[in-house]
């Protein structure tokens, strides 16, 4: 089997080192990939978004399946352009696409479906965003509706957060046309957890659970980031939630897209709040997590390749997925600035002194060779993951990969799994 994989973090490299383990996979591709990827697939010097340039890509090299890593191409149609051509892809169709690509669609999709998520009032100025935060009763979470690379969430506590996030979002117009509608939403208290699964627009298969960390700052402070840090299994699920989860959110949403005439098939990722009333959406990706496909699909014991092309096809088999009795903790290395404004250009080392380590695995982000040297080309620069039989034994083992790797300005949280590991008293 022949595969593309489209995109160039983190993510797409831990779905090629996936691939690679695959049987029946002769070739992968990754467009554009990038230096990590470089190691485990040929790149081709196509963006990810050029969609009319992948798909003749696909056709010219015989690709069997692709598989899309990040949400713009599949916001920008690019299953659709490959269905026109006859070809392959893994992921949804742009109409099904718009569970990510805009927050009100997937608000008001939740509420028509009865699907339990958290209050929300559908804002277009300022005034309008200040009666829906005093009327809801801080704390409130301002959301954008179109993408913003995981960063157009903001937490409301009180009249300065408030203040703040007005001009952000309607003086300075921050997430540009991204914010033009806001959803104001009620801030739900809980655990949160990553739950994904994959679809053929009928049945669907969980992939493994996980937990992941978007605070920029320790003990989840700080602004909102594409994710610092991730674990699997998530842990923090009580008994009987993942069956929940399945029955309340995942089957009524596959069973809504499918009467409202936009069939899903791929990946469907439900941010969700645990709370006291159950478990609750936050945000419906349509696409695996970054970074809790570096966590899970380390873990995964399965032929990605076949999943994903039986999905595309609409003949998923129904039977589960093998995962590896294990835990997986992984640790996100950033460029300094990151969220905002990332430092590039600076030389990294120590990846070969931490890929020694046993039960170490680093995937390349926002990185760049240049002249033979790697440097930093982004703002999550790497994913350092570790494996053992306990979270705290994949913690202790990511840590220890993550302190020898280098380079200037690099920061990180060491915090992750700790809320995790308290929890669960060891």
């Amino acid at each position: 089997m022949r595969v593309l994989v489209l995109g160039s973090g983190a993510r797409e490299h831990a779905i090629v080192h996936a691939l690679r383990r695959s049987p029946g996979v002769s070739d992968v591709f990754a467009a554009p990939g990038n230096p990590g990827i470089a190691q485990a697939a040929d790149l081709l010097p196509l963006s990810a978004n050029d969609l009319p340039g992948v798909a003749e890509a696909a056709r010219d090299f015989r690709i069997d399946v692709t598989i899309v890593g990040p949400e713009v191409p599949l916001a920008m149609g690019v299953c659709d352009e490959f269905y026109r051509r006859g070809l392959r892809l893994f992921g949804p169709r742009r109409a099904a696409a718009e569970l990510e690509s805009s927050k009100v669609f997937a608000k008001e999709f939740c509420q028509r479906h009865d699907i339990p998520t958290a209050k929300a009032t559908v804002v277009r100025s300022s005034d309008e965003a200040v009666a829906a935060a005093r009327d809801l009763g801080m704390p409130v979470v301002f959301k954008a509706d179109g993408l913003a690379a995981g960063k157009g969430v903001l937490m409301i506590r009180n009249d300065d957060d408030l203040e703040q996030a007005i001009d952000e979002f309607f003086n300075q117009r921050r997430f540009g046309d991204a914010g033009d509608r806001v959803l104001v939403e009620e801030c739900l208290e809980g655990d949160e957890v990553s739950y994904m699964v994959i679809s053929d627009g009928t049945r669907m298969v969980p992939v493994a659970t996980s937990h992941d960390y978007k605070r920029a700052g320790e003990n989840d402070e700080g602004p909102n980031t594409g994710g610092m840090g991730a674990h699997s299994p998530a842990l923090v699920i009580p008994p009987g939630t993942s069956k929940l989860i399945l029955e309340s959110v995942v089957r009524p949403t596959i069973a809504g897209m499918a009467a409202e005439g936009r069939e899903y098939r791929g990946v469907l990722y439900a941010g969700l709040m645990v709370t006291s009333d159950g478990p609750k959406v936050l945000e419906f990706n349509c696409r695996l997590g970054d970074p809790e496909t570096q966590a899970t699909f380390l873990r995964l014991d399965d032929n990605f390749a076949e999943i994903a092309r039986d999905a595309s096809e609409g003949v998923l088999k129904t039977g589960g997925l093998n995962w590896r009795k294990e835990a997986v903790a992984c640790v996100v290395l950033a460029a300094e600035g990151y969220p905002g404004n990332p430092r590039k250009g600076d030389e990294i080392t120590g990846i070969n002194e931490a890929m020694a380590l046993s039960g170490v695995t680093v995937y390349h982000a926002g990185t760049r060779l240049e002249d033979g040297c790697l440097t930093t080309s982004g703002g999550r620069v790497l994913s350092v993951c570790g494996r053992g039989p306990t979270l705290s034994d994949a913690l202790d083992t990511a840590y220890e990969g993550v302190s020898k790797i280098s380079f200037d300005g690099m920061w990180y949280r060491s915090d992750i799994g700790r809320d995790t590991l308290a929890k669960l008293g060891t």
